[in-house]
């Protein structure tokens, strides 16, 4: 089976000799193998793991992404992709940023809310009559 992972400015992995690949999305974490039905899954932000057909594992943390099976090839697509071959150091090095990013990510969604939500609200204010005191609430 064929592994590929790339974010925006990479190729991080290109490997043609997997045996095995452990992800995980929304649902949990799953495996493939080879001849795996094709299908495509978004990433969470996670650990993937692989084994070559002679036994080594590789391993690589990514920031979500997204994951297609096709004919064999595996290819992810993500924001960012960090390799390492002891899974307890790449967890240890990564784990903190990744959830540190994560957070920030939430944070800025969080606040991109709070304005569309003012926005609303101004825009209910301007076309309701006599609506005034929507108009001047504080924000």
């Amino acid at each position: 089976m064929k592994l590929l992972i790339t974010s925006p400015s990479k190729v991080t992995v290109d490997h043609d000799d997997i045996a095995a690949i452990r992800a995980e999305d929304a649902s949990g974490e799953f495996g493939l193998l080879p001849h795996h039905a094709d299908f495509m899954t978004a990433l969470s932000i996670s650990v993937l793991s692989w084994r070559h057909l002679d036994g080594r594992q590789g391993y690589c943390a990514v920031r979500g992404g997204l994951l297609t099976v096709n004919r064999g090839e595996v290819a992810v697509a993500t924001r960012e992709a960090i390799v390492g071959d002891d899974l307890a150091a790449l967890e240890a090095i990564v784990g903190d940023r990744l959830r540190a990013d994560a957070e920030q990510d939430r944070q800025a969604r969080a606040h991109s809310e709070h304005l569309r939500i003012q926005a609303i609200r101004q825009i209910v204010g301007y076309l309701r009559p006599g609506a005034s005191d929507v108009r001047a609430a504080p924000s």
